[in-house]
């Protein structure tokens, strides 16, 4: 398994682990995984929570592994700096300088789960553009993005893939939603990539299988 570069300490730690984990059906996971059949030995980047059940899927499949927990790294305070306005804005710069060092079209595939809705607003795009640079031509990215009806206080959740179809969700630490996006939102986010496709599921959440 190979892993990013490790994060200093963040200021949201993860909890003890749940052992409940509820069972969720995902066509844009079957889709992932359509893609990306028949290959061995590519370089997938998981960039939620460390997830043995993850790894050890992949691993079986004959896959490398690259796991970057960036919403988890993006609440280290260190990325927080004085705004003009008084406030507070983050480093997307700094951060970008640290994490997500991958080299140029090296990988294959990358699993975003629904990270973009809880990043701040700053480092969104940059960290999709560094994505989009280091996957390689017909690289396809899965990402699920909460509907308007999730509302602010929709839990987080770890994904664990349990089948090719399936996964299991496990409540993450407490992060806050950050935004929702709309079909426009999202296509405009992924505008470098070839083709974006969308799934509906019933949970408020939109899926979505982009290739580069």
């Amino acid at each position: 398994m190979l892993r990013g570069r490790p994060a200093e300490p963040a200021a949201v730690p993860l909890p003890p682990e749940p052992a409940e984990r509820i069972p969720r059906r995902s066509m844009g996971l079957t889709e992932f995984f359509r893609c990306i059949h028949g290959e061995e030995h590519l370089r997938v980047l998981d960039l939620g929570p460390t997830s043995p059940s993850n790894i050890a899927y992949l691993i079986g499949m004959g896959h490398k592994v690259y796991n970057e927990d960036i919403l988890l790294a993006a609440s280290d305070p260190r990325y927080q700096v004085p705004s003009d306005a008084g406030g507070a804005a983050f480093d997307s710069d700094r951060f970008l300088a640290e994490n997500l060092l991958y080299t140029t079209t090296l990988l294959d595939a990358a699993l975003c789960w629904d990270i973009p809705d809880y990043l701040p607003e700053a480092l969104v795009k940059p960290a999709v553009a560094r994505i989009h640079r280091s996957l390689k031509t017909g690289g396809v990215l899965l990402a699920f993005f909460h509907t308007r009806d999730a509302g602010p206080d929709a839990p987080y959740y770890r994904y664990h893939i349990s089948a090719n179809d399936g996964l299991e969700l496990q409540r993450g630490p407490h992060f806050r939603l950050q935004r929702v996006y709309q079909n426009r939102h999202i296509e405009k986010l992924f505008r470098e990539f070839s083709s974006v496709k969308f799934f509906l599921a019933r949970d408020n959440v939109r899926e979505v299988l982009v290739i580069k």
